[in-house]
């Protein structure tokens, strides 16, 4: 489905209207993908590919969300500011590296930087079981937990949707997760991305590759006065094709959306 609508779905919600056609931003560089939205007051799902926005792949550092709920309610750290010790280990993206993984840190700049090492040492110290049901109460993600390695949310079978991740993030938003009310609005307030006089983003990156495709997301939502839209992007292309602005392309395409829908 290509156009954009606002689509009856199984889950009860929205009307369906026709609108303007938004997947040109995915179709005009040649990248598939698709934007989610769900506007929260008007109870309303906007698809630029509904048929996309149920398709599950790995859900990257946007998993880095409700790991740092995990990690703060279940001990794994004391606080957002406890501070973990890099092991001396070089590490990087592409072949750079990148400063801010190569330093001792904590939770809140952990999920900043997207350091992996320290969500991997968080994921040891928690325990697959432990996952297992956190992330089944949570209703997040299809609980294939197979992947050996710790990282498993951005190798293996682990998954989840776009609907899914805003799922999640109305939750969160509502504060209806089997979490802490201090452990949840301590994560909002790692989350917030960007903080003008009109609105407030909260959003999470992510980006990893599977069996020869990279897998680009932005996820989150926006509070601006008494509206409040979630957003789910993610970008598919494969990894021979040459496109080094993909990392920017998750959070400018949806800008573009959200500019056009006149929420931005």
């Amino acid at each position: 489905m290509k156009n954009l609508l606002i689509v009856f779905l199984c889950m009860g919600v929205g009307s369906t209207t026709a609108q303007t056609n938004l997947q040109q931003y995915f179709d005009s560089i040649g990248i598939a993908g698709s934007t989610t939205i769900y506007d929260y007051q008007q109870d309303k799902w906007i698809f630029t590919d509904s048929s996309d926005a149920q398709k599950a792949t790995l859900p990257a550092s946007t998993f880095k969300i409700i790991n740092s709920l995990i990690a703060l309610e279940f001990g794994a750290v004391d606080n957002e500011k406890e501070v973990l010790k890099w092991d001396g280990k070089v590490r990087g993206f592409q072949g750079q590296p990148i400063e801010a993984w190569n330093q001792d840190t904590n939770l809140k700049e952990a999920y900043t930087n997207s350091t992996v090492w320290f969500f991997v040492e968080i994921a040891k110290r928690i325990g697959r079981e432990k996952y297992k049901s956190i992330l089944n109460s949570c209703d997040y993600g299809n609980g294939s937990l197979s992947e050996k390695g710790a990282d498993f949310w951005n190798y293996g079978n682990f998954a989840i949707t776009p609907i899914n991740q805003i799922n999640f993030l109305v939750r969160l938003y509502d504060e209806k997760l089997p979490f802490s009310e201090k452990t949840i609005k301590t994560v909002k307030k790692i989350m917030i991305s960007e903080n003008t006089p009109g609105f407030r983003i909260y959003s999470k990156s992510g980006w990893t590759k599977k069996n020869g495709q990279d897998i680009g997301w932005w996820v989150g939502y926006i509070e601006k006065k008494d509206k409040t839209y979630f957003f789910a992007t993610r970008l598919l292309k494969d990894e021979t094709k040459e496109l080094r602005e993909f990392g920017d392309l998750r959070e400018e395409i949806t800008r573009k959306i959200l500019t056009e829908m006149e929420i931005l």
